[in-house]
């Protein structure tokens, strides 16, 4: 065996110790500490395969013999999982101390954990198949453990029941993979014919899509998401929806390639509607987790627009563009998973705090939680674009990739990437709105309760993991071009780039981010040392006179009232007002408003009722009559010899 097969496996010992816990009866921060150590051993055996390292284990193949491998693309994601992970493991500690099931909760972290590494290292059917399941049923039963309520127990539901009728498609396209020998042959499929070709593609879009939260098959994610044990949520938003677009890009980009041109604009469609539709339903919400949720569906279609991109240049014979939009896609699973994983985090320390993550109830909680609100800042600062972060040099990236295409020679295509440049441009425009005003409600301003102005900073182990993910998004954002060369590599037609710390891209220059990080240091250096010996002094905030009253301050849907309006069309609010009167004089008014979610309105909600009253047909037939089921016999044995006769005689 090499050091990288002593190395991985040592790695994979360690998680699968640390997830003992509960049988082993270690101490909850002992297990965390193996399964900490355990992933990043595996994040490093994986980030040594992907900058050159010899793949090591077993390659893809159509048997049943369970399988074990890692190569550049699997080292990429394991390297994504350790850097997520890792942090949030150290979170944990403090998070779960005390906690009635702890032990339980960091077993099944653990076992989640290796779940997700088992699905992207899998290189058979089978193990693909159960890992992926176990990597569903996992996480449902951690939100269990912590919450048994009856509204965590409906969105675990909802979870399990849409992530299982749209996993079928996983099913499926493996399946049906496997049967034609193209896990180990790729150009297996494409020599059957486009319309096995479609099957697979459609499938996976499907089953991977459902799972990675692609609009419309996104309903189960803002769901359970926000009722996770906080580091849970950071590692179901910040890696196992990754994981499920690694078994999209393996079929499109190896198992069932070369995708057809259909498939790149079908990608682009879905991961438009995804930004947008992720972003709107993001700014007006009022629970501070269930905003980041709706923000995972929009960074996933940043992500899937990047891969649909790179199809429609692989189609068109541009190949070098082809490498640089794989890339950009690669990299904002990277950065969406550090900086997602951040905020989450961020808002488990926040809510431990306050005991609530309604934006409309907390504020002022930069000067009480310097540590955790600087570290939110800087993650909220990365999704939205701004740069020198890690999310403007990925979404940057992307947006130049699709620029190409608008630019092209077809015209169908152009216009395809031109409505595609304009819906990433919107998507940015519209993050940046919604974090200003999550920042502006939760850090900023004075206290909107008690519980707000009584805040304490969070636990140092707590801390130390947001840090570190902060110092994340800050580095990759200050030299992404330092990885983009190894992500153009993993493209099927696989280009080059000079390794430089600014992303030097053909035809549009650089990025200089490291100059840019460098002036605003500078910049801060600068004032600090102006600043002197002199402290600020908070004062009261002047109101023209009139008292400070917590209940009249800007609220959520006061700030995004205009914006509102002006979508009013799309989506569909809801308001309803009751006046109290006596005497003919108004005693009070009451409002209440809401915005619903059109998916589950327009689409879910009819599919639910026909379906409820399908089985409550079929619960009349199955009546439990011994003499009702002979007849069904009867009836259905008639019907074979009528068939049976029909047959003979034709």
């Amino acid at each position: 065996m090499s050091g990288l097969d002593w190395l991985a496996g040592a790695g994979v010992a360690l998680l699968a110790a640390g997830s003992l816990a509960p049988v082993l009866r270690l101490r909850a921060a002992g297990a965390l500490t193996f399964q900490a150590l355990g992933v990043g051993l595996l994040g490093a055996a994986g980030a040594l395969v992907l900058f050159g390292a010899p793949a090591i284990g077993a390659g893809f193949h159509d048997g049943l013999s369970p399988r074990l491998g890692i190569d550049g693309l699997t080292g990429f994601f394991l390297a994504t999982i350790a850097i997520v992970a890792a942090p949030s493991l150290v979170y944990a500690r403090d998070y779960l101390a005390g906690a009635a099931r702890g032990r339980a909760l960091v077993g099944l972290s653990g076992l989640f954990l290796l779940s997700l590494v088992a699905v992207v290292t899998a290189r058979d059917p089978s193990s693909f198949l159960a890992s992926w399941e176990l990597m569903t049923l996992v996480p449902a039963a951690a939100i269990l453990v912590q919450r048994s309520d009856a509204a965590v127990r409906h969105a675990v539901f909802v979870y399990l029941a849409i992530t299982h009728l749209g996993g079928a498609g996983v099913w499926i396209s493996v399946l049906a993979l496997a049967h034609y020998g193209a896990l180990g042959d790729p150009g297996a499929i494409a020599a059957q014919g486009s319309g096995v070709q479609a099957l697979v593609i459609v499938s996976a879009l499907i089953g991977f899509g459902t799972k990675a939260g692609l609009m419309p098959m996104h309903s189960w994610l803002p769901r359970a998401h926000p009722v996770a044990p906080s580091h849970i949520s950071a590692l179901m938003s910040g890696v196992m929806i990754k994981v499920a677009l690694y078994g999209l890009i393996r079929v499109l980009f190896e198992w069932a390639a070369p995708a057809p041109l259909w498939a790149g604009l079908v990608v682009l469609a879905l991961g438009l509607l995804s930004a947008l539709g992720g972003v709107l339903y993001a700014l007006v919400q009022h629970d501070l987790k269930r905003l980041l949720a709706f923000h995972s569906i929009e960074n996933v279609g940043i992500v899937v627009l990047g891969l649909g991109a790179s199809i429609l240049f692989a189609s068109g014979g541009d190949t070098t563009w082809a490498a640089i939009a794989f890339a950009a896609a690669l990299l904002h699973i990277l950065n969406h998973g550090v900086f997602k994983a951040l905020l989450f985090l961020a808002a488990g320390a926040f809510e431990r705090a306050v005991g609530s993550l309604d934006v409309d109830r907390i504020g002022g909680l930069l000067r009480r939680m310097p540590w955790t609100g600087g570290a939110f800042l800087i993650g909220s600062m990365a999704i939205a674009g701004v740069p020198p972060l890690n999310g403007f040099a990925s979404e940057w990236l992307t947006l130049q990739a699709l620029i190409h295409v608008a630019l092209g020679p077809s015209l169908g295509l152009g216009l395809a990437g031109a409505i595609a440049v304009a819906g990433l441009a919107a998507t940015a425009a519209l993050a940046l709105f919604c974090f200003v005003k999550a920042v502006g409600l939760v850090l900023l301003g004075a206290p909107r309760r008690p519980e707000a102005a009584a805040a304490v900073e969070a636990p140092a182990g707590m801390r130390s993991g947001m840090v570190f993910l902060a110092g994340c998004c800050v580095a990759l954002g200050a030299a992404p071009g330092l990885l983009v060369p190894s992500l153009m590599a993993l493209a099927p037609q696989p280009h080059h780039l000079a390794t430089e710390p600014s992303l030097r891209i053909p035809g549009t220059g650089s990025l200089p981010s490291p100059w840019l990080l460098l002036g605003i240091v500078a910049l801060t250096g600068l004032l600090w040392l102006l600043r002197g010996s002199r402290r600020a002094v908070p004062v009261p905030t002047w109101a023209c006179g009139q008292r400070i009253e917590p209940a009249l301050a800007w609220s959520s849907a006061g700030f995004t009232k205009p914006l509102r309006l002006v979508l009013e069309g799309i989506l569909r609010p809801r308001r309803e007002i009751t006046t109290v009167q006596e005497h003919g004089l108004v005693r009070s008014v009451s409002y209440r408003g809401e915005i619903p979610h059109l998916f589950d309105t327009m689409l879910y909600g009819p599919v639910q009722r026909q379906a409820l009253a399908a089985a409550r047909i079929a619960r009349r037939i199955q009546s439990g009559s011994v003499r009702a089921y002979a007849g069904y016999l009867l009836a259905l044995l008639l019907v074979l010899l009528v068939l049976a006769r029909a047959g003979a005689i034709g």
